[in-house]
């Protein structure tokens, strides 16, 4: 579809984006990386509707704020498009078939949680999950540690919150503010951009595009109305949870849930695996919210239904209501914990997409932002790092012993059945480059058998 004018004016329907976004949801398997190319495919090469440009920058700056750059990149997409309806009704298709799946299975979970089979199953995820993250270390790390300057910031974001116990917001936006340093001094080392973005194929331009290569007229810098629709944002955001904390005090667990996910959505940069290795600290290790294992059971549902990864965290919620409904029936109070974590969750990512988009769409190139996401994404690959190394510990090893200030395993306390699944996930991925669906379904057939026949 070539551009029908060049003041970034087309004529594509709302009902026909609307159609194609159910379609992206409904596609958005595989983490970030896959939810990407799937609207890459849709928007850019099958529809022609926006530009390689002008998609590539929109992800640049998704990837530089807090929460799932995937479903905040569908929000700015939507709104190029068709303005703020447009941004809603992408963002929220976006996370409604994952919302819905997940709370399905979190019924499951506690229900019949210590069937032999549903035990089984999750076994199998769980050592799934773990090649899966190794696998995100592997891609992750590939793209963005180009050079021994980035190298040095992993390394130094491994240690930091490995070694040190740094929180994770620190470490992230000190690696941020190097890079924008960087950028802006013309350092090589911080030149260019990174993330997700596709490769190979012919590139399709901005100037080829239904949008067309000019800045549509909405999208020009409207202080009232950037205002305006921040003042509503953060009214729906933060008004729950004022009168969560108004009317049940500060220790309730609905309180806790909407002030902690709230603070999540506002420090989590880097990335689902990121996010997760801040939510794991502090869901099981501050709240004990969850155990580790059911952590990791959590990721499993997220891994294999559409949305966000970052969805694990709605069963964090749930869980946590779950165990403390107070004089709620505690399916009740589950389901409102899950409701109200992913309202807090993704309200923010309509705030910075809505109040940001207009400005950053003027700053195509800029090498400040090139820069700091670059440094950004080099310190995730050391988060991820430490988020694989947790996982593995506390699904290999059924002990874990804390020595100066770091958690180690108990050797004579692994789990060989976990190990020889996991082995076999990496060997299946990384050897044999098998997809992630097939390896989980097989990792959780070969673990239900395993617990039937034990």
């Amino acid at each position: 579809m070539k551009a029908s004018a060049a003041d970034g004016h087309h004529n594509i329907p709302l009902s026909e984006a609307t159609r194609v976004w159910a379609r992206i949801a409904a596609l958005s398997f595989g983490g970030p990386a896959g939810q990407i190319a799937v609207m890459h495919r849709l928007l850019v090469e099958e529809k022609r509707w926006i530009g390689e440009e002008r998609f590539l920058h929109a992800l640049n700056y998704c990837m530089l704020l807090p929460g799932p750059e995937a479903q905040q990149l569908a929000i700015y997409i939507g709104w190029l498009l068709h303005r703020t309806k447009g941004g809603l009704i992408a963002g929220i298709l976006f996370v409604l078939p994952g919302f819905l799946a997940i709370l399905g299975l979190s019924y499951i979970y506690v229900l019949l949680g210590h069937v032999p089979l549903i035990e089984g199953l999750f076994f199998g995820l769980k050592a799934a999950v773990l090649a899966i993250v190794m696998q995100a270390v592997v891609r992750v790390g590939s793209r963005a540690l180009k050079n021994n300057v980035m190298r040095g910031i992993a390394a130094a974001a491994f240690v930091a919150i490995f070694f040190l116990g740094a929180p994770f917001p620190l470490i992230v936006l000190a690696a941020g503010l190097a890079g924008f340093i960087g950028g802006r001094s013309g350092l090589s080392a911080f030149q260019g951009g990174g993330g997700h973005g596709p490769a190979g194929g012919d590139v399709v331009h901005d100037r080829d595009t239904a949008l067309g290569e000019q800045l549509p007229e909405h999208a020009r810098p409207h202080l009232r109305w950037s205002l305006r629709i921040s003042a509503v944002l953060l009214l729906l955001w933060l008004g729950p949870v004022l009168a969560l904390f108004l009317t049940l005090g500060p220790d309730n667990i609905f309180t806790h849930i909407a002030s902690f996910f709230s603070q999540m959505a506002v420090v989590t940069f880097g990335g689902a695996y990121a996010v997760l290795a801040y939510v794991a600290q502090e869901a099981v290790g501050t709240f004990g919210w969850l155990r580790p294992g059911e952590m990791l059971d959590g990721l499993g549902m997220a891994e294999t239904t559409p949305g966000p990864l970052i969805m694990v965290t709605q069963f964090v919620g749930f869980l946590a209501a779950f165990r403390d409904s107070g004089v709620l029936h505690p399916l009740l109070a589950a389901t409102l914990g899950a409701i109200l974590t992913t309202w807090v969750t993704f309200v923010p990512c309509f705030l910075w997409i809505f109040a940001g988009a207009p400005f950053i769409e003027r700053l195509r190139g800029n090498p400040a932002l090139s820069g700091a996401l670059k440094a950004i994404t080099a310190a995730v690959v050391g988060v991820i790092l430490n988020l694989a190394i947790w996982f593995a510990i506390h699904t290999l090893f059924g002990k874990v012993q804390r020595i100066g200030g770091v958690d180690l395993p108990l050797l004579s306390s692994v789990n060989i059945p976990a190990l020889l699944l996991s082995i076999g996930a990496m060997v299946a991925m990384f050897r044999f480059k098998v997809g992630m669906l097939p390896v989980l379904a097989a990792c959780a057939a070969l673990g239900a058998a395993y617990i039937l026949i034990a």
